[in-house]
């Protein structure tokens, strides 16, 4: 039995496995980046401008209503999220694994750009809820891992990737 104890991981490799991270640090309209098994995770507090932005550019996007599995059920919205103001998404493109920018401002990437985010290497867009644009390289959405909301809703507790999802 000794053993076999000795196989089990570590207290280490369970802390590893979870991140906490504080919101009470983001400010409406920003984003904190937290690394969670070695991937960054991104973390926006929306403002009402941004979530209203996500309900006009649902024909441009490839994905618009997450049938693709790259989200828990409770993310399967506009705001692939719990809450609408918080998007917790791994950020990592789904074309080669690059890390996209964070473009919040309307006309920052294009003309037509309502905000989102926007991979330079091979030009993949994204709107402020990580779903893919039509006609660029990123094949799907980016990637909700599962959380929760704890302390009272001031941490964000980031547990695991959801089966299924798929990042590059």
């Amino acid at each position: 039995m000794p053993f076999v104890k000795s196989l089990e991981p570590d207290a280490s490799v369970g802390a590893a496995a979870t991140t906490v991270a504080d919101l009470t640090k983001i400010a409406p309209g920003m984003q904190m980046t937290v690394s969670w098994q070695d991937k960054p995770v991104i973390i926006v507090h929306r403002t009402p401008e941004m979530l209203a932005s996500l309900k006009a550019v649902t024909p441009e996007l490839a994905d618009p209503d997450c049938t693709v599995p790259q989200q828990p059920p409770y993310a399967k919205n506009i705001y692939r999220a719990r809450k609408p103001e918080w998007l917790v998404m791994v950020r990592v493109c789904t074309h080669l694994c690059c890390i996209p920018l964070y473009e919040p401002a309307p006309g920052s990437v294009e003309p037509h750009w309502d905000g989102g985010f926007h991979c330079p290497c091979h030009g993949s867009l994204y709107d402020l809820s990580g779903r893919v644009f039509k006609n660029v390289p990123a094949p799907r959405n980016m990637a909700i891992p599962e959380y929760d909301f704890v302390n009272g809703g001031t941490q964000v507790q980031i547990t695991a990737m959801y089966p299924g999802s798929k990042l590059c």
